[in-house]
């Protein structure tokens, strides 16, 4: 724990005591309701729409299994609404966690939303952290947030009360703090400003880390968020554009919407940009998510095609190339393997190998389609077919795939009904949308893929024999991440891919050795997780275990064995029963002397655990165990 953070905590519990608390006080409940409170949500209306609907979507599976309560609190830091965890509302302190309640630090003691609006800074309060021992049960981390006109607006806390480490709280903390403050910016300016949103790499233009300048016809820059002061190191307001980057202004509203470009700045930094015009020269609200064209720059990193996907494991390396031996054939291809280990983004290599490669790939997930739309999605429906159909009517995803390739993820969900239409497009090559009579040819390669059992389900009669044969041409199958043999390469492409900066971000040799062991559940998609947050605590620092989230390290802890690792990246697997201590103490120091390094560390757990080596987590456990907690 550093100097910054221990002073900001002694800083925040000196400010407690002059408002008259002490450890033992109860948190003052000063609640706003009725009318009052109503007037209150009218006026941050806007703060808890993006929030709750144009955020909030986008980081659910990082807060599936958290165990996170997350908080919106205005500038007075009362608190505007909460979602997740609902333990939060029923246990320890109910009161505190109503809406309206206000989190000043005078009225709640140190915590995260009063600290942070006291500092304006992104804070995190461990549990020993809080001055009131009533709130000792919970970590929080908190980040304030800024509007448009880089006015404080309000808070953004995730909080928990997990026994574990909390770095997984503050990574989300600032991943989400900085989404939401890009959200301000896009709905406060797109109506009739450029905005031009740029990154190290074309593939991460669309992410929350990325830049952002906001400039009018003249080239005037009028807003930014904060990431792009930092990157490019100087305030931007008022400057022009073309005193930024080494481009002029005709030049670079010549270049067409949503098509990234490259884009160098005076003091020679290289980016990938992207300009979205004003909406209302479009008639419509823009979304800067919807573009998928890459940079016709060639130097720029391109996307994964088949051969670049393959960094060293033999099962991968054997579906790639079996699946490059029928790229061009008419031979469908179905694939196998566990939700998240990258289907998609190995269909997207296929098709970048492809001479199908200069149209489009349309990916359909069956199970995430309402099975009353599926049929309208992809066979699309002419005007009027049915209640709630556009009168303009819609050409569906099949067409849309026409002369490239579609693909169907978890084929195993799609209803019988649309499985007797598919069929029946694949056997005739042809779609009859919705409502019409006429008939539409189509010429695609067909990709599917799932994690289901097909054959089952062909025997319990959920899915049909007939199609089952007409999509199963070339079964192949990806491994689990765990199974993989190159993590490593694996590991340093992510890094490469999600840096905030121009260089990738270094990792620990302890840290390499637990992504090469960690059993990885959630596969693929959830090493990217693990990855961007662990880049966002880290910051410019070399990634150590500090920076990896709660549930990785959970994981880690449930699997079998115990790790010590050697002196080259591989490492040891030791029993439980043979290893050093249950605890994993450090050697200098012998089990039965733990309590005394507890005492001596004047209580403070953080410090305690890392004397001892072992984990916070470990540390609790066995002061629970011992009555002290």
């Amino acid at each position: 724990m550093n100097n910054k953070h221990l002073s900001m905590i002694e800083n925040s519990w000196q400010r407690c005591r002059e408002a008259g608390l002490v450890h033992h006080s109860q948190p003052i409940i000063e609640v706003e309701t009725g009318q009052a409170f109503h007037h209150t949500l009218e006026e941050h209306a806007g703060l808890l729409t993006t929030t709750q609907q144009k955020v909030l979507p986008f980081y659910d599976s990082l807060l599936a299994n958290s165990n996170c309560l997350i908080t919106l609190a205005n500038t007075q830091g009362q608190v505007l609404n909460s979602w997740g965890e609902q333990r939060f509302f029923s246990q320890r302190q109910p009161d505190v966690f109503q809406n309206g309640v206000h989190w000043q630090e005078s009225l709640i003691g140190t915590n995260a939303i009063g600290t942070a609006l006291e500092t304006g800074s992104i804070v995190q309060v461990f549990h020993d952290e809080h001055f009131l021992t009533s709130n000792r049960f919970m970590t929080g981390s908190a980040a304030p947030l800024f509007d448009a006109e880089r006015k404080l607006a309000g808070v953004l806390s995730i909080s928990s009360d997990a026994y574990m480490p909390t770095s997984h709280t503050l990574g989300m903390v600032k991943l989400m703090s900085q989404a939401i403050e890009n959200q301000l910016i896009v709905s406060r300016f797109q109506a009739n400003h450029y905005l031009l949103w740029f990154n190290t790499s074309p593939e991460n233009i669309d992410s929350q880390w990325s830049s952002i300048l906001v400039f009018n016809e003249h080239g005037v820059i009028v807003s930014a968020n904060r990431r792009a002061e930092v990157v490019l190191g100087q305030e931007l307001a008022l400057q022009r554009i073309e005193q930024v980057f080494d481009v002029k202004l005709d030049q670079l509203l010549s270049h067409p919407p949503f098509n990234p470009t490259a884009l160098t700045t005076h003091s020679r930094f290289n980016f990938y940009a992207l300009i979205t015009p004003p909406s209302t020269a479009k008639g419509r609200q823009i979304d800067y998510r919807q573009s998928t064209a890459k940079p016709a720059n060639p130097n720029s990193k391109a996307p994964l095609d088949l051969e670049r996907l393959n960094m060293g494991d033999e099962r991968l390396a054997k579906a790639i190339n079996q699946a490059s031996r029928i790229l061009n054939s008419d031979i469908p291809i179905l694939i196998h393997g566990e939700t998240g280990v990258g289907k998609e983004v190995f269909v997207n290599a296929l098709h970048l190998s492809s001479q199908r490669k200069h149209a489009p790939m349309i990916a359909v997930n069956c199970a995430a389609i309402p099975a009353e739309l599926v049929e309208s999605e992809l066979f699309g429906y002419e005007k009027g077919a049915f209640t709630g159909a556009s009168n303009k009517g819609y050409i569906g995803l099949i067409r849309k795939a026409d002369k490239g390739t579609l693909f169907l993820d978890e084929l195993g969900d799609m209803p019988l009904n649309v499985q007797a239409r598919l069929l029946r497009v694949l056997q005739e090559r042809k779609v009859t949308p919705l409502g019409s009579t006429t008939s539409y040819p189509v010429d695609f390669k067909l990709v599917s893929a799932t994690n289901r059992n097909l054959k089952q389900d062909v025997e319990r009669g959920t899915f049909r024999q007939d199609l089952y044969y007409r999509v199963t041409g070339l079964n192949l199958s990806l491994p689990a991440l765990r199974d993989r043999t190159d993590k490593e390469a694996l590991v340093s492409y992510l890094l490469t891919k999600y840096a905030l900066g121009e260089q990738a971000p270094k990792m620990s040799l302890d840290v390499l050795a637990m992504f090469n062991t960690h059993p990885w559940p959630g596969n693929i998609r959830q090493m990217v997780s693990v990855i961007q947050i662990a880049i966002a605590m880290a910051g410019d620092e070399t990634i150590q275990i500090e920076h990896l989230p709660d549930d990785f390290l959970h994981d880690l802890e449930q699997h079998q064995p115990t790790l010590t690792k050697t002196s080259s990246h591989s490492i040891t697997l030791v029993s439980q029963q043979s290893a050093k201590s249950v605890g994993g103490l450090s050697p200098s120091v012998p089990d039965e002397d733990w309590l005394d390094v507890y005492e001596q560390s004047g209580r403070n757990v953080s410090a305690t655990a890392k004397v001892l080596n072992i984990s916070r987590n470990t540390l609790y456990k066995r002061l629970r165990e011992q009555g002290l907690r």
